[in-house]
């Protein structure tokens, strides 16, 4: 569970927006995305195989400098 503080004589604005980055850098907000809709296994490990294409893809091309 996320948890900030507020502080003193902080506008409401402020505090949700450093609450909505604790959430992105905590990764609750992918998760939640991820949960949205039901994914096949088919397509999750066509996703997994693209990821790692992509990943290599990029690895070669930062080689080459």
């Amino acid at each position: 569970m996320i948890h900030i503080k507020v502080r003193e004589n902080e506008t409401f604005e402020k505090a949700l927006k450093r609450f909505t980055k604790a959430c992105e850098k905590s990764g609750l907000m992918a998760e939640i995305k991820k949960h949205q809709h039901f994914e096949k296994p088919s397509e999750r490990r066509k996703r997994k195989e693209n990821a790692a294409r992509r990943k290599i893809r990029k690895m070669m091309e930062q080689n080459q400098f």
